[in-house]
């Protein structure tokens, strides 16, 4: 999907360790000098070059055919870091890594262009109903470049009246001051990092915030006007304990947050984290650990008053994360920006992923397509169940096939699925099988 593919407990990944790692803005965020990205030399001298593919050429796109009531909404992906997380492969450059490329200036206008661009191409494109802006790190842009990517989809799209409009922020690069900025301009909803409250984890994953900064900015973005307000924990850190975890959930759900995803640590290939278990310096985590601490947190926050929606995500009633559901519900969306991803009718496209590449593409007038799918019926299949049973709204029983059926009838009986209605839905056994439920089902 786009970058906000989340993750499966006991190790079932379908995505990144992901969440912003760096701040800037020094005007308006504590901390902003040790931390602010700029575009200058690279410090290492490396300098990455990158290949841009030509000739790929998005087809027209018909936004709302099949099932007009999909929802629609804009990913925009901020590809920059100051920093670079043990853990993280996702789409991200430190300065070091651009060498003096491409800056968030730069990075900016050739967003308006991709932007304006893609209502070129749709026509007659829905109402937005949701925007998200994630990373990388949003908040080196500051609140006023936070508004200038608002002012640029804005421009180009109609925006519902009432969408959810959701940044990520790292909480050293936040304060009282950033959150009332990003509230005047229309975001609605703010995720943060904080991954862990205990030093130790924090340490093991390369994490540079402090560990009670994302609390208090919790406290900041409520006290702003911020009635969604999420916290991002990854769980299974190796050197963590139940009570490290349990700990950090408590404090999440006392600082007033609605809203909690929680990840599994995943050793991706080609991370730091991956060369420091590959050389016995740090252990793999442990499946049965990882699943230990899924029911931990599951229960602590049930007690809060927080339910599960998506198989990582909690919420207390109206917390839910609007543009998210629409990813797993079958919405559509375009994704702007480098390595995002979009998904229109039954097209998916990804641009190209370096910076400089993208912004070249989009200074020659075209679209900065990588590639580009077209999901048959198969596919299309394929993805509703898989992301249907995710939910805890559940997959329809008739989109399942006769023999399908009866596989979901061997779910039911050995406790991996209940059957609500006309819907099958993940028991708490089932949530730490998900993947496996899905492979078993399908044809």
């Amino acid at each position: 999907m786009a970058a906000h593919y989340q993750r499966h407990p006991a190790g079932q990944a379908v995505g990144s360790n992901h969440d912003p790692n760096c701040a800037t803005n020094t005007g308006t965020c504590p901390n902003g000098a040790q931390f602010a990205f700029t575009g200058g030399a690279a410090r290492s001298g490396r300098l990455i070059r990158v290949t841009v593919r030509t000739g790929v050429t998005l087809p027209g796109l018909a936004a709302g055919t099949g099932r007009p009531s999909r929802p629609f909404g804009i990913y925009v992906h901020v590809p920059f870091c100051a920093t670079r997380c043990g853990y993280c492969d996702f789409n991200t450059y430190t300065p070091a890594e651009l060498a003096g490329g491409s800056t968030p200036e730069g990075w900016l206008a050739a967003l308006r262009i991709e932007l304006r661009l893609a209502a070129a191409h749709l026509g007659v494109a829905p109402p937005v109903q949701t925007v998200f802006v994630g990373g990388g790190t949003p908040s080196l842009l500051g609140a006023a470049g936070l508004r200038s990517v608002l002012d640029a989809v804005g421009d180009n799209f109609a925006i519902s009246p009432g969408a959810e409009v959701t940044t990520e922020a790292n909480p050293e690069s936040t304060s009282p001051e950033f959150f009332a900025q990003l509230r005047a301009a229309g975001f609605t909803r703010v995720s943060l990092g904080m991954q862990s409250t205990a030093p130790h984890v924090l340490a093991a994953l390369d994490r540079v915030h402090s560990p009670g900064r994302a609390l208090e900015a919790a406290r900041e973005a409520r006290a702003q006007g911020f009635d969604n307000v999420s916290i991002d924990l990854i769980y299974g850190t190796p050197g963590e304990t139940d009570d490290d975890l349990l700990r950090s959930v408590s404090s999440a759900v006392e600082a007033g947050v609605d809203h909690l995803s929680a990840y599994s640590l995943i050793v991706e290939d080609g991370t730091a984290l991956a060369r420091r278990v590959r050389r016995g310096e740090m252990a793999a985590p442990d499946n049965d650990v990882v699943a230990r601490r899924y029911e931990l947190l599951d229960r602590r926050l049930a007690d809060a008053g927080f339910d599960w929606y998506e198989v990582s995500s909690w919420a207390r009633p109206g917390g839910q994360c609007l543009h998210n559901l629409g990813y797993w519900g079958g919405g559509q969306w375009w994704g702007a920006g480098p390595g995002a991803h979009g998904y229109v009718g039954s097209t998916r496209w990804w641009n190209v992923k370096h910076p400089n590449a993208y912004a070249e593409a989009l200074a020659s007038g075209s679209l900065p397509v990588a590639d580009f799918e077209q999901l048959d019926a198969e596919a299309l299949h394929t993805e509703e169940v898989m992301l249907g049973v995710r939910l805890r709204s559940g997959l329809p029983v008739a989109v399942l096939s006769g023999a399908e059926r009866d596989r979901a009838s061997e779910a039911i009986q050995d406790g991996l699925l209940c059957r609500q209605g006309e819907r099958l839905v993940l028991t708490d056994r089932g949530r730490l099988f998900a993947d496996a439920v899905v492979r078993n089902l399908l044809d």
